[in-house]
């Protein structure tokens, strides 16, 4: 018995077209950047010294609505920083909110500005 073989001569690929075999696939688009988001150090809130609670009173009590402020903050175990236009300031409800972001005072590391002066 004889058998038939067929052999095929397939047409002379290009390195780049050889290199796209090899590239890495990603079937879940964005999944790694997601999780880069989620992976974050869970930091405690820093207790603040009486002297560094006067002096960054003393810097609330220099702002003033539209003021352009740059405020770091606590929020969710982590710290944040906002640059923006104060568009509201509360003392009584300890709040102050730059463009759309709502801070509570008490949860304030720092506050600096154009017109803040800390001594």
């Amino acid at each position: 018995m004889s058998r038939l073989e067929v052999i095929k001569v397939a047409a002379k690929m290009s390195r780049e077209e050889r290199a796209k075999q090899f590239m890495p696939f990603a079937a879940l688009k964005g999944y790694p950047d997601a999780l880069r988001k989620k992976e974050k150090i869970v930091v405690p809130k820093a207790e603040l010294s009486e002297e560094y609670k006067e002096n960054l009173d003393q810097k609330l009590r220099q702002v003033r609505k539209n003021d352009i402020v740059t405020v770091i903050y606590y929020c969710a175990g982590e710290y944040l920083k906002v640059t923006g236009m104060v568009s509201r300031l509360d003392q009584t409800a300890r709040v102050i909110k730059i463009v759309n972001t709502k801070i509570n005072l008490d949860d304030i590391y720092d506050i600096s500005g154009e017109r803040i002066i800390s001594e």
